[in-house]
């Protein structure tokens, strides 16, 4: 598991590979600066070496350029992908200081904010997947308050009830050990991020 507290947000990250397979298919990467939380969430399409190598190339693109605003890192993405196996992205930006979350995803990659209010906003991703040929975003804008929740997983894991997850009012990493004991799947590449921003 990864792990980050700062005084604004806290992230945890977990992942499996495959079952069999020596190579995890899901890449992610995230960071935090004093103005803005960045975070990529890439599955490559299959499993195994080609599907890690494409999930690779799109972490390495964003950890390399994570100051670029949203879309940009998903052009980006999507250019590093030609003539590799393709892979489902989300790519999401939290400005801190404006409290504003911009989010981007195309693929099977699912994204869940909850409010402290007791909002569950889900935005729709694209359908398909990156993989160097031209394609069209749908880059979205909200606000978020403090205390807010955010998870997002790739499609190996299937959490259902994910709003009473996230109301709960434990911290995250127990939600986590909720999530990895009841719904870890060795069929698939899976990954969760959870986070909560303070």
């Amino acid at each position: 598991m990864t792990h980050i507290v700062k005084d604004n947000l806290e992230v945890l990250a977990h992942q499996t590979a495959k079952e069999g397979k020596s190579q995890c298919g899901d890449g992610y990467f995230f960071t935090a600066t004093e103005e803005y939380f960045v975070c990529v969430l890439a599955d490559g399409l299959g499993s195994g070496q080609y599907a890690h190598e494409a999930s690779s190339a799109v972490i390495q693109v964003v950890e390399e350029n994570h100051q670029e605003d949203v879309d940009t890192l998903m052009k980006l993405c999507n250019k590093v992908l030609v003539q590799k196996r393709g892979a489902a992205v989300s790519v999401f930006k939290v400005d801190l200081i404006n409290k504003e979350f911009v989010y981007s995803c195309v693929g099977n990659i699912r994204f869940f904010l909850y409010s402290a209010a007791g909002k569950l906003t889900y935005p729709l991703p694209v359908t398909g997947y990156l993989s160097g040929r031209p394609q069209v975003f749908n880059t979205q804008r909200f606000n978020y308050e403090a205390k807010s929740k955010f998870l997002i997983h790739s499609d190996g894991f299937n959490i259902s009830g994910v709003k009473s997850l996230l109301k709960s009012f434990m911290p995250i990493d127990c939600i986590a050990e909720e999530i990895k004991s009841k719904y870890s799947n060795s069929t698939d590449d899976s990954t969760f991020i959870i986070g909560s921003l303070l």
